[in-house]
């Protein structure tokens, strides 16, 4: 009777033990079939959402009615039903043209001279001036013109910017918006930003639609251009978002599949 009590136990312990293995690598487990944890991490993963316990449940829920509604389909026998076939195969297809084209395009679609001339168009964007800048962001124009004459008065810009500043930004690190050029910033900022030499400060508020600003310039420097190597990835969108030279590039590599192709 001992040894069968034994035997019992290590079954009962084994079943746990199993129970526990599989929760610890799935998922969830829908109707008797698992969906890995794996699956769950890449969903995450790929999501840019934070790897919260809410947002986990919420990613594995929604893993759950998707394996919910391809069982329902299976069970109703719209899997094998011919025209949800073709509307698969369709968007099959879909998904391979757009993955195929994306790769010719980054591997061998775009000429030298593509580039070039893309990058001779936008590269004086970066030409000029970067500042490196920092500014106190307040309401109101009275609360402007009080903190300037605090800082007139000796008071230090980087401890009023974190006490006061309405940029969740900049200001708890001083207002510092570190190295910016003119073109990244509203007109009213930039216009005054470049009005100031190395150490100056605005002696008036500036206005613009986020609010009030107290601008200071603590370095100015010539921008450095990116080469043509370092913007390709940018260049190639950019020339990607043309739907005229899209249509072409994709004829173009049609043409060059047909031509390598044998086709009786």
């Amino acid at each position: 009777m001992k040894s069968l009590a034994r035997i019992t136990t290590a079954l009962i312990l084994a079943g746990a033990l199993s129970t526990s293995w599989v929760h610890a690598q799935n998922a969830a487990v829908v109707n008797g079939k698992s969906i890995p944890k794996a699956k769950l991490d890449k969903l995450m993963a790929g999501s840019g959402q934070p790897n919260s316990p809410e947002m986990r449940d919420r990613a594995r829920d929604m893993l759950i009615t998707r394996e919910l509604i391809n069982q329902e389909a299976v069970n109703r026998g719209l899997i094998a039903n011919e025209a949800v076939q073709e509307q698969l195969e369709q968007a099959r297809l879909n998904v391979l043209v757009g993955a195929l084209f994306d790769d010719y395009i980054m591997r061998d679609g775009v000429s030298d001279a593509e580039l070039k001339q893309t990058y001779d168009q936008i590269k004086t964007q970066f030409e000029g001036r970067e500042y490196k800048v920092r500014h106190i962001l307040v309401e109101k124009e009275a609360d402007a013109k009080a903190l300037i004459a605090k800082i007139k008065g000796g008071e230090k810009f980087e401890d009023l910017a974190k006490a006061n500043s309405k940029d969740p930004g900049s200001g708890a690190n001083g207002g510092d918006l570190d190295w910016m050029s003119p073109q990244a910033l509203v007109p009213e900022f930039s216009k005054a930003m470049q009005a100031l030499q190395k150490g100056q400060m605005t002696d008036k508020p500036v206005k613009s639609q986020f609010g009030w600003h107290i601008i200071r310039v603590d370095d100015v420097r010539d921008a450095k251009v990116p080469t043509l190597a370092e913007l390709k990835p940018q260049l190639i969108q950019m020339l990607s978002q043309d739907q005229n030279w899209q249509r072409a590039k994709f004829n173009d590599m049609i043409a060059k599949l047909k031509s390598k192709a044998k086709i009786q």
